[in-house]
């Protein structure tokens, strides 16, 4: 019981600190006050809403629906996580240089939003919050339970996320005010720091993992 106690703390953990860290609702704050400036504050607490729910949607389809996707596919696990590795780790360097990356919006993207009734969806939704990293983390996650129970751990650390989202984005003015520009910054690289090691140890349990029967089987 006490394994297992620990090993879904573990998980929950790694959920927790690689979602949070791939969102990074901090640093897309900013973001969200520009692109909904002309909006009443109401009006902006109701998109960050819709939009931490369509993203909470998106990731736990995403993660129910892995494991058939590298079925389907031939993907191996190993291979997605060398994948997710590199890709957790271009992020993660983009925001230690305290960049706003580009594959969560475009101006293409800017300009639809403002011709748009509802951008809560898009390009609040998806890709500002439920980006490619974060599409990517939640399927390779998925992939990764421990046990059956594991699903459920995920789940969790999905809704605890957004949520943790929902209330920094709905807040996100008065968070600018009280932390400022470069405060801002400063955890944004913290966060991207964190990141880099994560999708280092990505790379190296995808590594170990295809090594590891190589070398049983030569000796």
């Amino acid at each position: 019981m006490i394994g297992f106690i620990q090993t879904e703390l573990q998980f929950f953990i790694l959920c927790l600190t690689t979602l949070f860290t791939l969102i990074n609702p901090i640093g897309i704050s900013p973001l969200l006050l520009v692109m909904t400036e002309r909006f009443s504050k109401q009006e902006r607490i109701n998109i960050a809403w819709k939009g931490s729910l369509t993203a909470f949607s998106t990731l736990i389809i995403f993660s129910i629906l892995g494991s058939v996707i590298f079925n389907f596919f031939g993907i191996t696990i190993e291979a997605f996580q060398i994948m997710g590795g590199i890709l957790f780790f271009r992020s993660g360097l983009k925001m230690l240089e305290a960049k706003v990356s580009r594959s969560r919006t475009t101006p293409m993207e800017q300009e639809e939003s403002q011709e748009s009734d509802d951008i809560s969806i898009s390009p609040i939704g998806i890709p500002l919050i439920a980006g490619p990293g974060a599409i990517t983390a939640s399927m390779l996650l998925s992939s990764q339970i421990p046990g059956i129970y594991s699903y459920a751990t995920l789940g969790l650390s999905i809704l605890l996320v957004l949520s943790l989202v929902y209330l920094i984005l709905r807040n996100g003015d008065f968070i600018m005010k009280a932390i400022g520009y470069t405060g801002m910054r400063i955890i944004q690289r913290l966060m991207g720091l964190v990141l880099m090691v994560i999708a280092v140890q990505f790379v190296i349990n995808g590594i170990i993992t295809i090594v590891t029967p190589l070398v049983s089987s030569s000796l």
